[in-house]
């Protein structure tokens, strides 16, 4: 069975997200006969990168006031703990993250693409880390086993990877999705948001029987 999963590194949902499908997929009982695939989706494709904290950018783009969004963070923050991951507020900025999508996928070519995103989520939100920088990218895709000087060669490619991104984002909007995360099980069912251990549990199990019915 196969499993897709768009994300953003950007995005604290599917920072939370993917460890609650983690832990649901560790104790199915079919979890060595998935197959997960990661996708790229970005969520503001349009945006540079800069210093701007993103609690402001965040709530300009959605019309929320600082307190609000602070809120919002602080909710993220106790989702991540709830699942065992460090979620620091207030250093983060905003920015554009088509180059963490691009080693990705070269990651993937590589066979480390799920180290590289974990590292890279882990860079960002327990760190606090700019993703957006150059030498932190290199510094997580040499972490994750990458060869510096491939990596290097991706990021001054603009287009290196850059169609597998946009290919995963196409799909993303024929497929229906709207945000991240978003999860589809065998081209059957979709679940979108960050969903409890319990809803991604009892996803596995309904699209694990009828594949198996069909």
């Amino acid at each position: 069975m196969r499993v897709e999963i768009w994300t953003d590194v950007a995005c604290p949902w599917c920072y939370v997200g993917r460890a609650r499908f983690d832990r649901a997929l560790a104790a199915f009982t079919h979890r060595d006969r998935v197959e997960v695939v990661h996708r790229s989706y970005e969520l503001n494709p349009q945006a540079e990168n800069g210093d701007v904290p993103i609690i402001d950018a965040i709530a300009a783009q959605y019309g929320r006031t600082r307190e609000q969004q602070v809120a919002r963070e602080e909710q993220a923050a106790a989702m991540a703990a709830s699942v065992g991951l460090d979620f620091r507020i207030g250093g983060r900025v905003f920015g554009n993250t088509f180059d963490v999508h691009r080693l990705s996928h070269f990651a993937n070519a590589r066979g480390v693409q799920d180290r590289l995103l974990d590292l890279a989520f882990r860079a960002n939100f327990a760190e606090e880390r700019s993703i957006y920088d150059r030498q932190t990218l290199l510094n997580v895709a040499v972490e994750a086993g990458l060869d510096v000087d491939e990596v290097r060669q991706v990021l001054d490619d603009r287009e290196a990877y850059a169609e597998q991104v946009r290919a995963d984002e196409r799909l993303a909007a024929e497929l229906g999705a709207g945000g991240v995360p978003f999860f589809v099980l065998d081209r059957r069912y979709g679940v979108s948001g960050v969903q409890s251990v319990e809803m991604f549990t009892q996803a596995l199990e309904q699209a694990w029987t009828e594949r198996s019915a069909a």
